[in-house]
């Protein structure tokens, strides 16, 4: 099944939408539904029944995660290497002092988008893209910035602005 929006349309989509997006964004924090996590959990897994992540892999192509304490005990634990030798091979410490990939596309996505330390992968990317957060309306900034990323995230913006007009 193709991916609806591709990649490319999603680029033209994100920007067509991003003020009316925001806009809606500001509206939602200013008067959230009390529905809203149920909302967004029903669009978020009506939406991953018919996405499939290996189609696209774009959040991994274009995007690093935060790496968090535990995310590296684990993956350095996987790999069999101690957490400053992970450390010093993959990551960098960003502006906001966090630890973030060296670079991007991910050393562990492979040719066909799998993902070779999936089973122990980072939060971040276990949870992307946070559209099944649960007080929903504290990270519509991520949402916003994810959009242009993931046809998933558009999607669920755009049914959630139908489902809930504010």
């Amino acid at each position: 099944m193709m991916l609806k929006p591709n990649l490319n349309e999603l680029t033209k989509l994100a920007k067509d939408t991003h003020i009316e997006t925001k806009k809606y964004f500001v509206k939602l924090k200013k008067k959230t539904p009390k529905n809203l996590d149920y909302v967004m959990q029903d669009l978020h897994d009506a939406e991953f029944k018919k996405t499939n992540c290996l189609d696209c892999a774009n959040c991994c192509k274009t995007t690093g995660p935060l790496f968090t304490s535990a995310d590296i005990e684990r993956i350095s634990k996987h790999l069999k290497q101690k957490p400053q030798q992970f450390i010093e091979q993959y990551l960098k410490v960003d502006e906001d002092d966090d630890y973030v990939l060296q670079s991007v596309p991910c050393h562990f996505l492979d040719s066909d988008n799998t993902c070779f330390i999936y089973d122990v992968r980072p939060k971040a990317c276990r949870e992307f893209p946070h559209t099944d957060r649960k007080k929903f309306n504290q990270i519509t900034d991520l949402t916003l910035k994810n959009i242009p990323i993931c046809p998933a995230a558009y999607n669920i913006v755009e049914k959630m602005k139908e489902k809930l007009p504010l």
